[in-house]
């Protein structure tokens, strides 16, 4: 058991396993089939993961970053935080594919793209999840890596660009609240 659980991989693959296993239990029977529960658990997975380090950003790190001595801070903004950012991105990505692939699955894509009244509540979701990605991609990620040093910039150009990305990123904490109420609240 000790190897499985400090391997992260080898935990990631067991839990993997057990769930696959699960699926293919006599027991298990999702309401609209075997490809809407897989896809359904995926989008649950990478949604958890998104926004749960969307939450780890805006309520651990950025509070707590003040507070940490100057000789300290490298530990956080060279290693950690461009780890987290790497499985925040991709986990929007994948949250936002999965939703959409769900919404076909349950016949209710277009009814939802449209705002129709069958299918607005996830509709106003899906839209917010939309610009909550768009938001990670195309305004926090780009700034972070100026923030970081992870691309060449001065120190004022960094100062702002670290300024614009937690700004984006409590625009997502925002907006994730009404978003999981839809998102909870559909089916």
């Amino acid at each position: 058991m000790d190897k499985i659980l400090t391997d992260l991989r080898i935990t990631l693959a067991v839990g993997v396993l057990l769930a696959v296993g699960l699926m293919f239990a006599p027991y298990y029977l999702p309401p609209l089939g075997l490809w809407n529960g897989v896809f359904q658990w995926l989008h649950v997975f990478f949604g958890i993961t998104w926004i749960g380090l969307l939450y780890y950003f805006n309520f651990v790190q950025i509070p707590t970053m003040p507070a940490i001595p100057a000789e300290l801070k490298p530990g956080v903004s060279k290693y950690i935080a461009p780890k987290a950012l790497f499985y925040f991105r991709w986990a929007a990505a994948f949250t936002v594919l999965t939703g959409l692939i769900l919404a076909h699955l349950y016949h209710e894509l277009k009814e939802a793209m449209m705002l129709e009244e069958s299918a607005r509540l996830i509709g106003i979701g899906m839209y917010l999840a939309l610009i909550m990605a768009a938001n990670v991609w195309f305004v926090i990620w780009p700034n972070q890596k100026k923030a970081l040093g992870l691309v060449a910039a001065d120190d004022a150009t960094k100062a702002k660009a670290a300024r614009v990305a937690m700004l984006a990123s409590r625009t997502n904490t925002l907006l994730s609240i009404p978003m999981l109420l839809c998102m909870t609240n559909y089916h």
